[in-house]
């Protein structure tokens, strides 16, 4: 890992911790319950995906929380400017990671495999 990589890491774990501390000094109480998974930035930093955890939200719930993470954006950048003193922060884009659902579905298509063979 050479020395960009590292910057990279340690600017992604920064804004893992930033960024739902910002979310909870919101006035919008329903952002406040929202989980940041992951933070992955891009190789210049000038922008960042935040993962968010799906829950057990419905699609319009999910709808409903991107509309007010994005109205929440430029509050969320300026926390997290101020914060680590930095010159400037990367544009930040929210989506829920659906990437757990899918594992969990695979692994219970394994469960089910096993417990089909194990019948026979």
């Amino acid at each position: 890992m050479n020395e960009a990589q590292i910057k990279l890491k340690r600017t992604e774990s920064v804004l893992e911790q930033l960024i739902p501390e910002a979310l909870g000094s919101l006035n919008d109480k329903r952002l406040h319950e929202l989980d940041v998974i992951e933070v992955k930035c891009s190789r210049g930093k000038s922008d960042a995906k935040v993962f968010i955890n799906p829950a057990d939200f419905s699609e319009e719930e999910k709808s409903t929380y991107l509309k007010l993470l994005r109205n929440a954006r430029p509050i969320i950048e300026t926390f997290c400017l101020k914060d680590q003193g930095w010159y400037r922060c990367p544009k930040f884009t929210f989506e829920f990671d659906e990437q757990l659902k899918k594992t969990q579905s695979i692994e219970e298509l394994f469960k089910k495999i096993a417990k089909d063979k194990g019948e026979e």
